[in-house]
């Protein structure tokens, strides 16, 4: 047998064929990642007479083209997490570490654990493409908050204490009201009675169920005794406008993305199975397929929750047996964020019946704190989550 240790980098990799005994067959060397020099890697792997796996730690993206061309030329791909292959060559009592070293190593860990390595599997395109929807969907919504709280410390310098009396559930009377008004001196400067007559004229247009006079009025109020921080110059209402474009676009950005991943997760069995699921709409239902996947791929419920990184694995010792443990972490977080939202939805709505409200309702009342409760819940959706899906691809293949 002969393991192939391959450590990726970005755009390149160094391969090592390594031999039980710790023979080096081949001094390791540089590849670059081209389809014309993967394809005579590959011819090189496949021109030993004897069984070869590959070995390579889960770079999250820089090792794909490695792995897409060696799979689709029939060789045995084995990608192993980054902390395990750590802690394997970090034995050596001396910290010797560059490309060549690293090489050797992964191909060492492949003859060590080689009944162990699990072959890669080519996912469907659907859940590939609804991970990377769901990544960007994740950078959006990371850059959407600092945007809006960017654009939240700009209102206050222009027009204080305005979030009292505006208020919107969707944001997009504020935004607008802003949008128009951009300052409380030119509020000011048009005079009260000019200003409620054009607020009343423009609440109307937008369609918005106030008492039109009352609210500009309290606003006009508001605009009398506020102190402006910034001045009403041509530069503040490029900065306050320019971050109110910044957070339209965001938002459609997001809307857009969800609506290709709705598009694309409709497309699946599961997708009708889950948006069934009290508590969880069209915001919920692709992301939670997009991070778990295939459900096929896991063994075991514990395996989906070991995935998400909730699992408490035990610790004992002699006589000791530790009954309070953390969870890992170690896992998704992407996963586990969008389950907690599931949680979080269950909580609010209070859905009379359903398995995972109750069960975080039984777990509060036995004294757990909120967020150990939450843990329970995501615990309990996952459970359910495996147990509803995998029946339901077991009937498809028969």
């Amino acid at each position: 047998m002969i393991s192939v240790g391959i450590d990726v980098s970005k755009g390149k990799s160094t391969v090592c064929f390594f031999k039980p005994g710790g023979e080096i067959l081949v001094t390791p060397f540089e590849i670059a990642h081209t389809k014309g020099k993967l394809n005579e890697l590959a011819d090189k792997i496949n021109s030993y007479g004897e069984e070869v796996r590959v070995v390579l730690e889960n770079t999250g993206y820089y090792h794909w083209s490695v792995v897409k061309v060696l799979v689709e030329r029939g060789i045995f791909v084995s990608a192993v997490n980054p902390l395990k292959m750590k802690r394997f060559c970090s034995q050596n009592i001396r910290k010797v570490k560059n490309d060549r070293i690293d090489a050797i190593h992964i191909a060492s860990y492949g003859l060590t654990y080689w009944h162990e390595l699990i072959p890669i599997q080519s996912s469907e395109d659907t859940y590939r493409e609804l991970l990377l929807l769901s990544r960007q969907y994740h950078n959006v919504i990371s850059l959407l908050i600092k945007a809006k709280l960017n654009f939240g410390n700009l209102i206050d310098q222009v027009m204080p204490g305005i979030t009292s009396i505006i208020r919107d559930d969707r944001g997009s009377k504020l935004t607008e009201f802003v949008k128009k008004y951009v300052h409380f001196q030119h509020i000011d400067c048009m005079g009260e009675a000019r200003f409620v007559r054009d607020f009343c004229k423009w609440s109307q247009k937008q369609g918005y169920r106030v008492d039109h006079e009352r609210q500009a009025k309290k606003i006009f109020a508001l605009v009398q005794n506020g102190i402006p921080v910034l001045p009403h110059t041509p530069t503040t209402k490029i900065v306050v406008l320019e971050a109110l474009r910044r957070v339209n676009e965001l938002e459609n950005s997001r809307d857009i993305i969800l609506t290709q991943m709705n598009e694309l997760g409709k497309t699946l069995p599961e997708y009708s199975l889950i948006s069934e699921m009290k508590c969880i709409g069209e915001g919920l239902t692709p992301r939670i397929i997009a991070e778990i996947g295939d459900v096929r791929r896991f063994h075991n419920k514990h395996s989906l929750i070991a995935y998400a990184g909730i699992d408490a694995p035990p610790y004992q010792s002699g006589s000791y047996n530790a009954t309070e443990r953390h969870i890992t972490k170690r896992g998704n977080k992407y996963l586990r964020k969008v389950i907690f939202e599931v949680c979080l939805s269950y909580i609010q709505h209070k859905p009379e019946g359903d398995p995972v409200y109750e069960f975080i309702e039984k777990k509060r009342s036995e004294g757990k704190c909120g967020k150990e409760a939450l843990v329970a819940g995501i615990n309990k959706f996952l459970r359910i989550y495996y147990g509803k899906i995998t029946p339901l691809y077991r009937e498809l293949e028969i």
